[in-house]
């Protein structure tokens, strides 16, 4: 049948001939573009996934430039802190070569006390100079803030980490079952009796032998021990009271650790004794035998903190757990009791998660280095070690300063040890995490989205071809309407 109204073949051809060019049309945008999928009629659901992936790599992205950040952070602050460590190691130096009172001038005293003001000095200027990009970093600003601590139950309170999360501070309960002791050994000085007597006092600073003539009084005794504690670690008093044994009275001395905890022990050995020589611990039971002498160490505070059992270094106890991480010393008086306290503010909070939640931020504390706040109430401050303090080098207490400077020396290695094992164990691990998860998911995406280009070349050239052939057909096809002439004798 011929029919000219209705060209139903050129209809056809036409209607393959956009289609063709359609394809054509998107083998192109894709090539040019690089994109599989330009708009949402693409693919709708590969759109859908694809911008939830690049939300992912954004945010991961972003983690990643914030533990470098934090990377950048750390290491600006342990460059104050190291400038703060040589200046102590300086100071430490100086009150040794002090002490060296035979053969140093009072003159030569006064200007190592000069270089000691001038170190401290430095050391607080550190403390508030070191910045980065205007955020102060060693002037107290990092540090937990806290409310409610009983200073005389608590000698000093060191919050290391703390996750706030979506608590507007955190309670902190301490609760101790079992106090901190002092090693503790007594002895009657009637048991020396008619012949002097030779015996090593020891003690975690050291051994020492002290020698007694015969009918030496407690007092005196007690001067001679106290006399040398500072090389033993043990100290001793006068003590009344009752023990067992016959060779024993009522007046007694007590010989008793410097220091408090399981570390701390008081040891005596008798060199030479010519009757019993008794020694008794403070419940009075006799130690080791009843002559040569004999040990008691001191004992550990146990206690718990949020619910956590812990068993204190004497007076010190800590807690470590993914919320809360601190350090506490105990007063000396704190007995079988509970405190609490809370912290309120404060640290350093890194962001190091591609989700703002509590399980993937971690926060860290900085102390103060100002000179009254490094040490701590049990052995003394930084700043007592300048002119006119309690342990400046005019007083010759070179011993208590000593003291000091180890604790403070201790406070900031401990510090610079913990920032580091901050970097190497959680930020540049978290880096090389986060970098492999980038890698993932930028795969994942470039799947669903980027251009196949050796697949779409391919499209393209088909495309290329069709539309050739369509518009050849689509001629033809309006060719063929030309033979109707034929038929009216054209």
């Amino acid at each position: 049948m011929s029919r000219i109204n209705s060209n139903i073949p050129a209809v056809t051809a036409g209607f393959q001939l956009a289609r063709n060019q359609n394809a054509l049309s998107t083998s192109l945008e894709r090539l040019s573009s690089g994109l599989r999928i330009n708009r949402g009629a693409d693919n709708p659901a590969g759109l859908i996934v694809s911008e939830r992936l690049r939300a992912e790599i954004s945010a991961v992205g972003q983690a990643i430039d914030n533990s470098h950040r934090a990377i950048n952070v750390i290491a600006t602050t342990e460059s104050g802190l190291d400038g703060v460590s040589t200046l102590l190691n300086d100071i430490q130096a100086l009150v040794v070569e002090a002490a060296n009172s035979g053969a140093f001038s009072d003159d030569e005293v006064q200007a190592n006390q000069q270089q000691i003001d001038s170190a401290i000095d430095s050391i607080s200027r550190i403390a508030n100079t070191a910045t980065f990009a205007g955020k102060k970093l060693l002037d107290g600003g990092l540090d937990y803030v806290t409310s409610g601590v009983n200073t005389t139950l608590l000698a000093d309170v060191g919050v290391l980490e703390a996750n706030f999360g979506d608590r507007p501070y955190i309670p902190v309960d301490v609760s101790v079952s079992q106090s901190a002791l002092q090693a503790e050994l007594h002895f009657a000085a009637s048991a020396i009796g008619n012949q002097s007597i030779s015996i090593d006092i020891q003690g975690a600073a050291g051994i020492i032998t002290l020698t007694f003539p015969a009918s030496t009084t407690t007092n005196e005794m007690v001067t001679q021990i106290n006399g040398v504690s500072d090389a033993t670690g043990v100290i001793a008093s006068a003590n009344g009271y009752t023990v067992g044994g016959p060779a024993l009275t009522a007046s007694g001395v007590v010989l008793m650790s410097e220091r408090y905890g399981s570390k701390a022990f008081v040891s005596v050995s008798v060199l030479q004794n010519s009757a019993p020589f008794f020694l008794q611990d403070r419940a009075g039971v006799t130690v080791d035998g009843t002559v040569g002498g004999g040990r008691r160490e001191g004992r550990d505070a146990a206690a718990t903190i949020n619910g956590a059992a812990t068993v204190g270094d004497g007076l010190k106890l800590k807690l470590s757990s993914f919320l809360l991480d601190l350090d506490i010393v105990l007063d000396t008086s704190f007995g079988a009791q509970t405190t609490s306290f809370a912290i309120t503010d404060g640290g350093s909070l890194y962001q190091l998660g591609p989700r703002v939640n509590v399980s993937q931020q971690e926060s860290i504390g900085v102390k103060s280095m100002q000179a009254n706040k490094l040490g701590n109430r049990v052995v003394g401050f930084l700043s007592e070690l300048q002119s006119g303090g309690p342990k400046a080098l005019r007083t010759g207490n070179f011993n208590g300063a000593s003291e000091v400077l180890d604790e403070v020396i201790t406070q900031v290695a401990v510090l610079r040890g913990r920032l580091g094992a901050f970097e190497r164990n959680k930020l540049q691990p978290n880096i090389s995490q986060l970098q492999i998860a980038v890698e993932n998911l930028t795969s994942s995406e470039s799947i669903i989205r980027d251009t196949d280009f050796a697949q779409e070349t391919t499209e393209l050239t088909r495309a290329q071809i069709l539309v050739q052939s369509s518009t050849s057909v689509l001629a033809i096809a309006n060719a063929q309407q030309q033979n109707v002439l034929s038929l009216l004798g054209g």
